[in-house]
């Protein structure tokens, strides 16, 4: 398998960590060697309830029972698609009312995008440097890295950056701008939270030229910093969310929610506005409805920030210079990338699965499932302390 996985699989990296993969259940991985891997990652943030949860597993095996595709989005009525849009708009802060289902975090940015042009009738998209949106062409227009897009220029025009928390650089956000979009924690970059109240004042700044804000919640969403979205821990309300990852419980999925006045421009002038194939598929629907439906009815929302204090308090040590992040989406900083790539990869030979960030090569990401256990962050982290100790 792993020489057909060379052979015939594009990769993304040289070097791919290339575990061969057997099953995986609640917070473990079983590889084909018959060997047991304690997820730290959680599919980059994606598996929120754990592998395989019961309820997300049953509501998938239901839908196949009934149908899979019938039609492009948004032309047939379909209870899960409807069911999913409707409980979000009760746990969203209004005008959030209307979502676009998408197959993806990265094609929902497009669609925000294209929306806050849409609306405002101007062109020009400010963005944070060290941001990451996604990698199709218009999110990769609004990445803060140049070293990752360069080779793929020319990219969307008419495109500005900012430095996330620096106040004094919102002057650049002025009359011609239809939308800044930014990370309600910067994720590439290390997850960097905003400070001194950042988004509230990027919003009144925004509100002062009629530019919209977007909010990428892609990583901190579904619960992932102890409430549903990451930008209900700092009291402002987005004019255009944009979800994914942890919204399908492993499935792939993506989303853009904003105010039914805006979303319904996308239907006409010109019509079509934003169209998908698969957007809204049933049975990806039916998994995310299970998966919010178990965010929102247990406590594994609530438990998170208990977690996060619990890894705190294990995870110190003197290669450790500090750990950013809030809730489940915690980045362990160390002093160098040499030793963030030696922790790495002896985990994962101890059993420990962590990965890297896009952008600070000395961070280490944990976001493991919401449903981890204290028991199971005690182990892991306890493998890291070993770890750092052989170092």
């Amino acid at each position: 398998m792993k020489q057909d996985f060379f052979k015939y699989q594009a990769q993304t990296t040289p070097h791919p960590l290339a575990l061969e993969i057997s099953h995986a259940e609640g917070s473990y991985i079983y590889t084909t060697n018959g060997k047991k891997h304690l997820d730290f990652v959680a599919g980059v943030s994606a598996c929120t309830l754990g592998h395989s949860p019961p309820r997300v597993i049953q509501a998938i095996k239901d839908q196949l029972d009934k149908y899979l595709h019938v039609m492009v989005y948004g032309e047939y009525i379909q209870h899960s698609p409807i069911a999913l849009t409707k409980l979000l708009a009760s746990h969203l802060p209004y005008p959030l009312e209307k979502t676009y289902l998408t197959n993806s975090g990265t094609e929902a940015i497009e669609g925000a995008l294209k929306l806050a042009r849409r609306v405002t009738e101007r062109s020009q998209i400010v963005s944070a440097k060290h941001a990451y949106h996604g990698n199709t062409m218009g999110s990769m227009s609004v990445m803060g890295y140049e070293e990752r897009k360069q080779a793929f220029r020319p990219l969307i025009p008419d495109i500005d950056f900012i430095l996330f928390n620096k106040e004094k650089d919102l002057i650049k956000i002025t009359h011609r701008t239809a939308a800044v979009i930014l990370e309600t924690i910067q994720g590439g970059a290390g997850f960097i939270e905003p400070k001194n109240e950042y988004l509230k004042k990027v919003k009144k700044r925004c509100k002062e030229v009629g530019a919209l804000l977007i909010l990428d919640e892609i990583q901190p969403g579904f619960g992932r910093t102890g409430k549903l979205f990451g930008f209900q821990n700092y009291d402002i309300i987005p004019d255009i969310i944009v979800m994914g990852k942890g919204m399908g419980g492993g499935l792939p999925i993506g989303a853009f929610t904003a105010s039914t006045a805006m979303m319904d421009l996308l239907q006409d002038n010109p019509k079509l506005g934003h169209i998908t194939t698969f957007g809204g598929n049933p049975v990806i629907a039916s998994a995310a409805l299970a998966t919010l439906q178990e965010i929102t009815e247990s406590d594994v929302m609530a438990d998170t920030l208990k977690k996060e204090k619990l890894f705190r308090s294990l995870l110190i040590h003197p290669l450790i210079k500090e750990i950013r992040g809030l809730g489940l989406m915690l980045a362990i900083i160390t002093p160098s990338a040499e030793i963030t790539n030696q922790i790495i990869l002896k985990c994962q030979d101890n059993g420990l699965i962590l990965f890297w960030l896009l952008f600070d090569p000395c961070a280490i990401r944990i976001t493991p499932p919401l449903t981890i256990s204290e028991k199971e962050i005690k182990e892991g982290c306890k493998t890291i302390i070993n770890v750092l100790n052989e170092i």
